[in-house]
This record gives C-alpha cells, structure tokens and sequence, in this order.
C-alpha cells in the first residue's frame, strides 16, 4: 500500500492519480461511451471502470499532466470535468475545489511539509485508501440523482486559477480560454451581487455534493453541477422519445 503523501510533489502525483480514475468514471457513469468500450479494474480496493480506448486514455492523460503542471505552480481553485451536449452546451461540471492545496515554492517540493503553529494531524495509507474509495461510491452512485443526459454528449477537463494567479502562457499550450458562460470575473466579492460573477453556466441550478478528502495537506472537495441548458436538453430528449413511441 502507499504510502501518504508528505511532499508537495508526493501530494500533487497522489490527486493526479485520483483525478484520472475518476474521470474514468465520470465518462462511464454518464454514459458518454458504449459499455462495451470500457475494462472493469480495481483501485484503491473497489471495482472502477477505465476506458480502453487508445485516443480517450491519451486526452485523459494529457489533461491529468497539464492539470498537474498547474497544481505544482500553485495557481490552482478548481478542476472541471464538463459535459456538453452535442450542440456543446455546458449540462454538467463535476468540480474538484483544491483552493486548501499548499503553495510550496518550487525548490521546497520535495521537502517535507510541516505545519507550523499546529499540531501535525497524522493520516494513514488505510485512511487515504478509505477516502478515496468513498469518494469512488459517492461518484458511481451519482447517476441515480442526476436526470439523464440526451445523446452523443461529450467532456473536456478545465481550470479555474485563482484570482491573483497569472492564466497559463507559453507555446505550446494545452490550455486554452473557455466560453465565457464558464468564466468567472476576477475581483472583490459584493455579497449582494455575487452571481453577477459567474457565467451563467457555473454554479448549476442543481447541486449535487460528491464529498470531501481530508488527508494531511491533501484536503479537496468535490460536487456536480446541473447547468440551466440541461432542463431544455432533457425535455427535448423526453419530447423526442415521445414523438417516436407515438
């Protein structure tokens, strides 16, 4: 069994590895795939379903590594995992909030975190274990709250940096900007107004909680989001299947 992360490096690679099986089963529970497509394995003791598709597994891969890159910066507040319908209209985000991550400077990541002023709370493998597959059932047992998805859906991974971080830049770049439905604009929050922030595809007219993974330094949160496009999407789907039932 592994051992609990106790480096910035160590904690950043153990979510890595979370957020891939858990992609894996996001695409599986909402059915973006055939069945057929997909391999029963087993992580962290429990049944998961991975996708055996060369082309899926790479895009997964890719975004696990460029969401890693982001992590180690520190420039992190949340991970997405979005479902668009075919008309790419934002219907779901399952949120990873890593906003508690540390922000470790680049030469310390593979030093020891220690907390200062406080007592040091001691987790073990079995614990991590545990809490990962807790979340694993919450996630796969997700499906039976949320209304069905129509049709030929897809996914994407996306980020949200926090607001005195920089957005990515270079060249290459695996990140680019999404629609501004999914944005959120930076700057002092006005309680009164605070949904004047957010695109009008964030924070859902459902909200779903999944749980949360308290381990050490190693502290997330997770939920899903039902987007308002979903409603229509689902009453077209029902709409439609009456239509061919008559």
């Amino acid at each position: 069994m592994a051992a609990v992360p106790n480096t910035f490096a160590s904690i950043v690679a153990n979510f890595a590895e979370f957020l891939t099986v858990a992609i894996h089963t996001i695409i599986w529970e909402r059915g973006l795939y055939p069945d057929t497509s997909f391999i029963k394995a087993k992580k962290y003791n429990t049944p998961v379903r991975q996708s055996r598709h060369p082309k899926v597994c790479d895009f997964i891969q890719a975004a696990v590594d460029a969401v890693r890159e982001q992590l180690l910066r520190g420039t992190l507040q949340q991970v997405c995992v979005v479902l668009y319908s075919p008309s790419l209209q934002a219907l779901e985000r399952f949120v990873f909030d890593v906003s508690k991550f540390p922000v470790v400077p680049k030469e310390d990541h593979l030093t020891q975190l220690e907390r200062e002023g406080a007592t040091q709370v001691t987790s073990t493998p079995v614990d991590l274990e545990e809490q990962y597959r807790a979340t694993l059932t919450r996630l796969t047992g997700c499906g039976s709250k949320l209304s069905p998805l129509p049709p030929d859906c897809t996914f994407n991974v996306a980020i949200e940096v926090k607001d005195e971080a920089d957005p990515p830049i270079g060249h290459p770049q695996p990140w680019i900007p999404t629609q501004p439905s999914l944005q959120r604009r930076a700057g002092p929050i006005d309680e009164d107004r605070y949904d004047g922030r957010l695109g009008s595809d964030l924070g859902g007219v459902n909200l779903t909680p999944i749980r949360a993974v308290d381990a050490g330094d190693l502290v997330f949160e997770m939920w899903v989001e039902e987007g308002e496009n979903k409603a229509e999407a689902v009453s077209n789907l029902s709409q439609t299947s009456t239509q061919l039932s008559d």
